[in-house]
């Protein structure tokens, strides 16, 4: 019997390969059925001008994979069960009828929750995106983290194939304690460092550790979104206490017991304000005298623009009770899905079995090449190469914006990838803004949707935008703004004479454009 078989001697895949393929792809396609005799090798060989060698070859690997078997004094024949069989699920040859009876109502579904605003969660992108929390894709340090993906690769062994500690490897664990020394002022050890897959997950393990039907949970107001739907899912009641230009009013915490707290002190997400040093002590001396745990979400404090960084809560906390986040969604990429939460000592076996339960760990691999990019210290290199960009990404929206807009009063501008933009009384409504820059495709965001909440205050919602900086080039921030600026001369029907390129619009000849009024601390 002869095969229908054709080698091609000029192919860059071996004569061996495309014997094997061929004869592999006649049984998958049923044209040699289940107990099929094959030619003899020499036989098979003179049809095709092969060696019997390559022949020999392609048949033992068939054999080793069950599409052949072979058996003494019968020959080679293909195989009655063959390997696909155990992969592919059969058809049933006759309809599966059910008796009928009536059916149960099922359990009800018994979470509740919503999900918070992602940075890339529109469908259709705008080509001039001010979205909070996206980086530059070209500032990601591929270079680097290509090299040291092939290190470890190569070395991998069991890594790659075994079950690792769930709360992250020790190289990394030690890592992230050592950066938050000099760069936080944190004295932490490994073992209180769990490695998360972002904020997100940090939060959901607090969350089941600490919150339950009823739990008061104090918020910012306004807040992450997503802390804020986290803890509501959960069953907590929220206790929201609001923000000025000095970060998180304390005095207006509640004196009565609560369970746990949720701030953002670096950069207070989504006002911008650094909470002052005063209100750091006040804040923790209240968690001590009503016994609460606060969670500090450190999530971009990497990128302080104006003088030098506070320490961190968790580095001033005399009590134990500063549960830390931090992230590398700001400073690497959030599609690495790498974070960490550092616990106070008497919630590290508890969150580590959290964790456990979650997802068994993250992936050794991205892990492993963070612990080396913090070690090496390329990753403080590369913090410091995008800082000094995001800081000139950040004066050219500033300046866009007194371009087009003349006085404007902004906040947030201490720190971090955004800032907010407070609208005056003449402008229509921060969802109206919005819906007009999107019609000429710029990107920029309410409170709500960029992944703030603001508990329904009106005086928040209605004259507040939020922009990011970071993932644009200056070019596309002054294209962005000056579009921004002709649709609301048009709409409006305003002097376009307001909205102009010219910096001294509006102010007559040989006057600078105003400074904006800036809301800090």
């Amino acid at each position: 019997m002869q095969l229908p078989l054709k080698l091609e001697r000029r192919s860059k895949q071996t004569l061996q390969s495309q014997l094997f393929e061929q004869i592999r792809g006649l049984i998958l396609s049923g044209k040699l059925k289940p107990g099929t005799p094959m030619p003899a090798t020499r036989s098979l060989s003179e049809q095709l001008g092969v060696s019997r060698n390559t022949v020999l070859l392609a048949y033992d690997r068939l054999i080793a994979e069950d599409y052949l078997q072979t058996q003494e004094a019968v020959g080679t024949y293909v195989n009655s069960h063959l390997p696909m069989d155990s992969l592919v699920l059969k058809a049933p040859t006759q309809p599966l009828v059910l008796p009928e009876k009536p059916q149960a109502r099922r359990h009800p579904v018994l979470f509740r929750g919503r999900a918070q605003k992602v940075a890339n969660s529109q469908q259709n992108r705008l080509a001039l995106d001010f979205r909070v929390g996206r980086l530059d894709p070209h500032s990601f340090p591929v270079k680097t983290w290509r090299r040291l993906i092939l290190r470890h690769l190569n070395a991998g062994g069991a890594n790659l194939t075994e079950y690792r500690d769930p709360a992250g490897i020790l190289a990394l664990r030690e890592a992230i304690a050592n950066h938050l020394g000099p760069a936080r002022g944190i004295v932490v050890t490994p073992e209180q460092v769990i490695v998360v897959s972002g904020s997100q997950q940090a939060l959901n393990i607090v969350a089941r550790l600490l919150v339950g039907q009823g739990t008061r949970v104090v918020t910012e107001c306004p807040c992450y979104q997503g802390a804020a739907y986290v803890f509501e899912s959960y069953g907590a009641q929220l206790h929201p206490v609001p923000v000025d230009k000095y970060g998180l009013q304390v005095s207006k915490l509640p004196p009565t017991p609560v369970s746990l707290a949720y701030v953002t002190p670096s950069h207070q997400y989504p006002m911008g304000s650094t909470l002052s040093l005063k209100r750091r002590v006040q804040l923790l001396d209240w968690a001590g005298q009503v016994g609460a745990y606060l969670i500090e979400d450190d999530y971009d404090s990497d990128f302080r623009h104006n003088g030098s960084p506070l320490t961190a809560l968790a580095g001033l906390d005399p009590y134990g009770c500063v549960i830390y986040m931090g992230t590398v969604s700001k400073s690497i990429g959030a599609g690495l899905r790498l974070g960490y939460v550092v616990v106070p000592g008497e919630l590290v076996e508890p969150a580590k079995t959290v964790k456990a339960l979650l997802d068994s760990g993250n992936p050794w691999l991205d892990q492993a090449v963070l612990a080396d990019l913090i070690s090496s210290g390329s990753y403080a290199k590369h913090l410091r190469q995008i800082r000094r960009m995001y800081l000139r990404r950040r004066d050219c929206l500033i300046a866009a914006l007194k371009s087009h807009f003349g006085e404007v009063t902004l906040s947030g501008l201490e720190g971090g990838m955004h800032i907010v933009w407070h609208l005056p009384p003449d402008f229509p409504t921060a969802a109206e803004v919005q819906a007009i820059a999107q019609e000429v495709g710029v990107g920029i965001y309410t409170l709500e949707s960029g992944g703030a909440y603001d508990y329904g205050h009106k005086e928040y919602s209605e004259r507040t935008l939020i922009l990011g900086y970071s993932s644009l080039p200056e070019l596309q921030i002054r294209e962005g703004i000056a579009r921004v600026a002709t649709a609301l001369a048009n709409t409006l029907g305003h002097s376009k004479q307001r909205y102009t390129d010219n910096p001294n619009a509006g102010q007559g000849k040989g006057h600078p454009s105003p400074k904006p009024k800036v809301l800090s601390n």
